[in-house]
């Protein structure tokens, strides 16, 4: 009996080992592929090579154990600190709707932001750049509207928050990967230190336009019930993470640092007892969870509020001269 419960421990241990091997091995090399250097070739050998190592590796230790285990460990550390050598950076050659990532500061109610986005743009590529700096009082902040664009599979979006003042004027922030020029977002890539984030603030008519016109993105704006507190704590730190990110660059993650899970820590710092969702990580899902966190303006059902909120029809059918904001509402005045 012992020696067969022996024998059972010892073959999961193996299966454990083995899984092990073969996570290093593939995380490995998908670090390898997206951070040895531009080119297919040198990316191809580079990966090749390291896999001849560990395969090489993984033989001896079923050879020589001892020393083929410690010669894996050894790689794993020096991977390992490989790659918590690579750091983010501020000072890569940006695309131009990156370029910039607002900062600002406060003196009592008034919020001064520099870098707040005013593109006009040709196409979903090509814009007249303008970038200049507002100043917003926060006690006419009236609104805050979250606002989800859906560029392919029903499960993710891009999350948006719009706040609205008493007086008119609005301004978007949005939590972005920091591309460089000629990059091309890839969600497998972001997984693997490719991107910085970024903080944009932007005027709707920039941001939002992007994706309902150019993009021809589904787009959806969903008012949210937050008392004036909560709504001016938002708003502020919004501002503190955009100071901090232009201070202290940091990489976006697909699963754990995106649009949607930054946005859900900045609410938790305001409502801490705010519950984690799956659908916080496949933001497409994410009204169903203001549903049931019961902090939408509109206590519709689900599939009636949607059809509420989507803006993309709205804003390709106005005039090119009509107050953008205004038509998204259903208000072209």
């Amino acid at each position: 009996m012992r020696s067969s419960l022996t024998a059972i421990l010892g073959t999961i241990g193996k299966l454990v080992l083995l899984l092990a091997f073969l996570s290093l091995s593939i995380w490995s090399c998908m670090s390898l592929w997206f951070h040895a250097g531009e080119s297919i070739s040198g990316r191809t050998a580079a990966v090749v090579f390291w896999v001849f190592v560990l395969f090489a590796a993984g033989w001896l230790s079923t050879r020589r154990p001892r020393l083929g285990i410690a010669l894996l460990a050894l790689l794993a550390v020096g991977f390992s600190g490989w790659w918590w050598s690579i750091k983010p950076r501020l000072d890569r050659s940006w695309a131009p709707d990156v370029a910039r990532t607002v900062t600002g500061s406060a003196t009592g109610d008034v919020v001064t932001l520099l870098n707040v986005r005013d593109f006009r743009w040709t196409s979903e590529s090509e814009a007249d750049e303008r970038w200049d700096w507002r100043k917003y009082d926060l006690s006419k902040l009236v609104e805050t509207d979250l606002v989800l664009s859906y560029w392919g599979i029903d499960a993710i979006a891009h999350t948006l928050v719009s706040f609205g003042f008493s007086d008119g004027r609005r301004v978007v922030f949005s939590v972005e990967i920091r591309r460089e020029r000629d990059e091309v977002f890839s969600s497998i890539a972001g997984f693997f230190k490719v991107y910085e984030l970024a903080l944009i603030a932007s005027e709707e008519s920039d941001i939002l336009y992007l994706r309902t016109n150019m993009r021809g993105e589904d787009t959806y704006l969903y008012p949210l019930a937050l008392p004036p507190e909560a709504m001016r704590a938002l708003f502020l730190r919004y501002v503190e993470t955009g100071n901090k990110l232009a201070r202290e660059p940091a990489f976006y993650n697909t699963l754990t640092a995106n649009c949607t899970t930054v946005i859900f820590d900045l609410a938790q710092l305001i409502e801490p007892g705010l519950p984690t969702d799956w659908r916080i990580l496949l933001s497409g899902y994410l009204p169903g969870y203001l549903i049931d966190q019961n902090v939408l303006v509109s206590k519709l059902p689900e599939p009636e509020l949607r059809r509420q909120a989507a803006i993309s029809a709205l804003a390709r059918a106005a005039p090119n001269d009509a107050p953008y904001s205004n038509v998204i509402r259903g208000s072209p005045k």
